[in-house]
């Protein structure tokens, strides 16, 4: 199994800082993933949700809702995650202590392309895949500067 995107990665810091190290695009892509898995499942469940019992909800509300549950369910799949490699209250502390930034920048972006395509918070089978792309690859440059020039992985 693939380290969470939680864990501290071995990799030492280095003073000269390139985006040319494909070990760490590799990595960082791995890492982004897992968060995307995570934001996805709060995030689509949201919108499903309202979009079925709830058709009425203004898109901002959907959306803002959204985004906080993509961010909570994030934490809680990295903190199921993390419990099996260490006691829960660790894991848990863990979670919470992700990047905010990097998953706040992925739930915006997926919920900003589902509204530009779409024109309100709803989940139609074919905006899925552009909301996805845009969650992964808005927050992975920023997880690769993380993990190459901090030694850190956590997002």
């Amino acid at each position: 199994m693939n380290k969470s995107c939680c864990q501290q990665q071995n990799v030492t810091p280095k003073p000269h800082f390139h985006w040319r190290d494909k070990s760490v695009w590799k990595q960082s892509a791995i890492n982004t993933s897992w968060c995307l898995l995570g934001c996805a499942i709060g995030d689509f469940g949201t919108i499903l949700a309202f979009q079925i019992f709830a058709p009425g909800t203004p898109t901002l509300l959907v959306m803002s809702l959204a985004i906080i549950n993509g961010l909570l369910s994030s934490i809680a799949l990295e903190t199921a995650i993390l419990s099996r490699q260490m006691q829960l209250q660790a894991a848990f502390k863990t979670a919470i202590g992700m990047s905010l930034v990097s998953m706040i920048a992925m739930e915006v972006a997926m919920n900003l392309v589902d509204y530009l395509l779409v024109g309100e918070a709803k989940l139609v089978w074919w905006v899925i895949p552009f909301m996805l792309l845009a969650g992964f690859l808005t927050p992975w440059p920023y997880n690769y500067w993380r993990l190459k020039k901090l030694g850190k992985a956590c997002h």
